[in-house]
């Protein structure tokens, strides 16, 4: 299960994707949607090294002083 979603729930989301987008549409829509959760983990990769960045910066000038 992902979540609170089970095989049913997540049959039927699938299925109604699948009517919506048409069979043509979804390896573009599944490939959109890989893209985006790629860049956005990157985003949040890249934020966490930054933040780390800062709190060693300030870890070593309060060491200094």
């Amino acid at each position: 299960m992902i979540g609170r979603l089970g095989t049913t729930e997540l049959l039927i989301i699938f299925g109604v994707v699948l009517v919506v987008f048409g069979p043509s549409k979804l390896p573009e829509l599944g490939s959109s949607l890989g893209k985006g959760i790629r860049e956005f983990r990157q985003s949040a990769r890249g934020l966490k090294d930054s933040i780390e960045v800062e709190v060693e910066e300030q870890d070593s000038d309060k060491q200094e002083a």
